[in-house]
């Protein structure tokens, strides 16, 4: 039975923020991935267009989440559903860290504005 214990969560710092991976195709899961998602106070990160769809549930904290040009402000407790194609867009204007779980099929992509795809580690 596979179990990541915490410590043995993966860490990757990217364009601001810290994902911590817990499962992934290296950690045994075949089909899905998750990960714990911190939002550093002030962060706007930038928007992306994802290959997969994304369930992102806002564990702590509070974010504005823009999905194809929409912006919500979404609370601790509020998930959001990112369907495959959609473009989104993080911010935080607290001055808090939010903290988010993240899960998703594994092979997401995402796509930046200036072309460049990013294959995050923790989703493949």
């Amino acid at each position: 039975m596979p179990v990541v214990r915490s410590p043995e969560a993966v860490v990757h710092e990217i364009h601001g923020a810290r994902f911590v991976s817990y499962a992934t195709p290296r950690s045994g899961s075949k089909e899905l991935c998750a990960w714990r998602g911190e939002i550093p106070a002030g962060l706007k990160a930038p928007e992306h267009t994802v290959s997969h769809e994304e369930i992102f549930h806002l564990l702590s904290g509070e974010l504005l989440i823009t999905l194809d040009g929409r912006t919500e402000r979404v609370t601790a407790g509020d998930t959001v559903i990112i369907n495959p194609g959609a473009t989104l867009g993080v911010e935080n204007p607290t001055r808090e860290t939010a903290v988010s779980w993240v899960t998703t099929s594994v092979g997401l992509r995402a796509e930046l504005a200036d072309g460049s795809v990013l294959t995050p580690p923790w989703a493949n």
